[in-house]
């Protein structure tokens, strides 16, 4: 009887408050951006939300071999913003890897080897607005894929989701 009762209380209260649906109303002001690649419009989307960052920018990330993006991430860390990154840890050792780049300019990076493939590719802005998309951060992505960035701006239900799931991949790893 007891386990009924708890599976009660975590299907009934727990899971619809963790859970987004079609049902979660639009905050107010929410707004988005959106490009494609090739042709430049999703670096330009990917480099507006970094550089929009005010407070904090955590990025989950598969490849990332974006010399513009890894100077736009370097910029928002100097200019005190608290960025950083959990990446895949084979694609790390990849030959135009700029996370040890991004590592040696003090921006704290975990990599994370728990999966096949650490596949994810979002950021979160100021625990408000999340950049998620199809887009890896990779030069190819930019000029030879076809890709595609979101920026969800003033989203601050999708957001929690976005830090509380970037919280666990932070936690797993090294």
């Amino acid at each position: 009887m007891k386990r009924i009762i708890v599976l009660a209380i975590v299907f009934l209260v727990v899971l619809p408050s963790l859970e987004l649906s079609a049902q979660t109303p639009i905050p107010p002001g929410a707004s988005f951006d959106l490009g494609f690649s090739p042709g430049g419009s999703s670096l330009d989307v990917v480099l507006k939300a970094i550089s929009s960052a005010k407070s904090t920018l955590d990025v989950a990330c598969y490849e990332f071999t974006s010399r513009d993006i890894a100077a736009a991430l370097e910029s928002a860390a100097h200019h005190g913003v608290k960025v950083r990154i959990v990446a895949d840890y084979k694609a790390t050792h990849d030959r135009y890897s700029q996370i040890s780049i991004l590592k040696a300019a003090g921006i704290p990076v975990r990599l994370d080897d728990h999966y096949a493939i650490h596949h994810n590719k979002f950021m979160v802005l100021d625990s408000i607005s999340v950049e998620t998309g199809s887009f890896n951060y990779t030069t190819s992505a930019i000029s030879r894929n076809a890709e595609n960035a979101l920026v969800l701006w003033n989203v601050q239900p999708i957001a929690m989701r976005y830090t509380t799931e970037f919280e666990r991949l932070w936690a797993e790893s090294l």
